[in-house]
């Protein structure tokens, strides 16, 4: 009688037990390569009938879409703004924003729409023959997208929302592109509005939300020191080159010197002209923690560090020139992330110097903010390599033979904020803002 075959179980466990060690490792080297196997005749398969009818492929592609943390995001539900400023509220700010505007302007619509005409059948008609002109699905449709993108909005003080049409033919444009278009890229590799504050948080920090008729701020100027007994000297002269128009001063470390705090060392570089402090920490003669203290009555925040590395680590690194540096500010979408992003371009000069191509990056995700900082020029596209594709997925037109090659200048680091105090503090901990821990939701994110 012939033997049966040896079947497979649903959770991946030997076919049956037993009491020799060497025996079980052979079962289950055995059932290892029996399930890659029907994984690679599975895999093959597909492949063959993918290349027969291409749709297939596109079809599995748009129906296995990974289920990351960042998809599962989820946020308050807010109806209006705190009025605390929301700092411990983990609510998207434009998301909100946008659809107030939305509910107002349709309301207005549907009340100007029904003042002149009393029959709701006229209405619909109309709205069908909008739908229906191809010349405003043609010419507008691709103006209306380009408004509803962050990256166009103004950061000027003008009104950087859509207008009532353009939320109206956007909705319609959307359901009927919904299906040809691609997938659009993840809402992390979307710039950052800052102009889009509540109200309340700019009452409560003045200093880092100065008004849109305000004249510009004056130039940056830094002063970075490290804690009592530090060795980070080198470090700390690394994040002169980072934070343009800085100083390091180092901190007075013998026994018999007067101890400055970093109350006092705040005063002393609001007298001389500085309007931020970094105070960069150590453990283990590694850099761990930086203080930020915004000049002159605060708030100050406070960092981890990881993942320090210096340029001469970065594989391929390039040197850093003098030139002041464009600043790109990735995903910061709450009230918090908002003020955190406030926070580092009151750190640099609002007018980069565009011949160095220097630009440093910040970029939120999952709450640690990510630091590079890279030059970048533009050459002629390789045959090996593919054109530049835009959020729609398609090839951009006008910049078919053009690519962007970077060399990263480093140093690169990883900050999480951990907590932010209410003005220049005497000792850790007094009076806070926010801190972290405070919430358990592996799902949301506080900036």
């Amino acid at each position: 009688m012939p033997s049966r075959p040896t079947r497979l179980s649903d959770k991946a466990a030997l076919p049956f037990r037993t009491s020799n060690k060497q025996k079980r490792q052979e079962l289950h080297i055995k059932q290892k390569r029996a399930r890659d196997a029907l994984k690679r005749a599975e895999r093959f398969g597909r492949k063959k009938e993918e290349a027969k009818n291409p749709k297939l492929r596109e079809e599995r592609l748009r129906r296995n879409v990974p289920v990351t943390l960042d998809r599962k995001r989820v946020y308050d539900d807010v109806t209006d703004e705190p009025d605390d400023g929301g700092l411990g509220v983990a609510y998207d700010v434009e998301r909100m924003k946008r659809r107030k505007l939305a509910e107002e302007q349709q309301l207005e619509f549907l009340g100007e729409e029904g003042a002149d005409h009393p029959d709701g059948a006229e209405n619909d008609r109309d709205i069908d023959d909008d739908d229906n002109d191809s010349m405003l699905d043609e010419s507008d449709s691709d103006e209306d997208e380009e408004d509803l993108e962050p990256d166009e909005l103004d950061d000027r003080g003008h009104n950087p929302l859509p207008s009532k049409s353009q939320i109206l033919r956007s909705s319609r444009i959307e359901q009927t592109q919904a299906q040809d278009r691609e997938a659009s890229p993840t809402r992390s590799t979307a710039s950052t509005n800052l102009s889009l504050a509540p109200a309340a948080l700019i009452a409560k920090f003045p200093t880092l939300f100065l008004p849109p008729d305000a004249p510009p701020p004056p130039p940056p100027k830094i002063l970075i020191t490290t804690s009592i007994n530090s060795t980070l000297h080198d470090e700390a002269a690394i994040l002169t080159s980072l934070f343009p128009n800085s100083k390091y001063i180092r901190r007075s470390s013998h026994r018999h010197g007067y101890k400055f705090s970093v109350r006092e060392i705040s005063s002393f570089a609001h007298n001389h002209g500085y309007t931020a402090v970094i105070v960069l920490e150590e453990d283990q003669k590694r850099p761990s923690g930086m203080t930020i203290v915004h000049l002159p009555v605060g708030p100050t925040f406070h960092f981890s560090i990881s993942n320090w590395y210096t340029g001469k680590a970065i594989p391929g690194h390039g040197r850093a020139t003098g030139h002041m540096p464009e600043l790109i500010l990735n995903n910061f979408t709450t009230p918090l992330g908002l003020l955190t992003a406030h926070l580092f371009r009151s750190l640099f000069p609002a007018t980069p110097e565009l011949q160095g191509r220097q630009v440093l990056t910040l970029h939120n995700q999952r709450d640690y903010i990510f630091v590079r900082r890279h030059r970048y020029i533009f050459r002629e596209k390789r045959e090996t390599e593919k054109s530049v594709v835009g959020p729609d997925g398609r090839e951009v037109k006008g910049v078919e033979g053009i690519r962007a090659g970077l060399q990263e200048l480093g140093p690169r680091m990883t900050l999480k904020l951990r907590r932010v105090d209410r003005g220049i503090q005497r000792r850790s901990g007094q009076d806070w803002e926010w801190k972290a821990k405070m919430e358990k939701t592996r799902t949301k994110f506080q900036l």
